[in-house]
């Protein structure tokens, strides 16, 4: 199963974008730190990354997998080339890709 999830925004100030759409909206702001937080609200999860090293150039769309393998192999099977090979997260391991159109997204599978 594949289905989009999850964006990632890059944002000057993480935890007050997180506050923003708890107070605006009444989502629920997860802060991991003073440079990400997870909001969560209608059926789909946001990050907010304002850690330099890690900032996305855009928002970063991620589509959830059952099986982060096969949907690598999915992935470059359709023309598709890894730009960040696996990597763990808190909550989930995840990889980047760019398709043949040139836009950057990623693949996750929840822990």
């Amino acid at each position: 199963m594949y289905a989009i999830d999850f964006v990632e925004f890059p944002s000057s100030a993480a935890s007050s974008s997180g506050r923003f759409f708890a107070r605006a909206f009444g989502w629920t702001a997860t802060p991991y730190g003073p440079d990400y937080a997870d909001v969560a609200g209608a059926g789909i999860t946001l990050g907010f990354q304002s850690d330099p090293d890690e900032l996305p150039p855009a928002p970063l769309v991620t589509i959830r997998a059952d099986d982060l393998d096969q949907a690598r192999r999915d992935v470059e099977s359709a023309g598709g080339v890894i730009t960040v090979e696996p990597f763990e997260f808190p909550g989930g391991r995840r990889f980047h890709f760019r398709e043949p159109g040139g836009c950057e997204l990623a693949v996750w599978r929840p822990t």
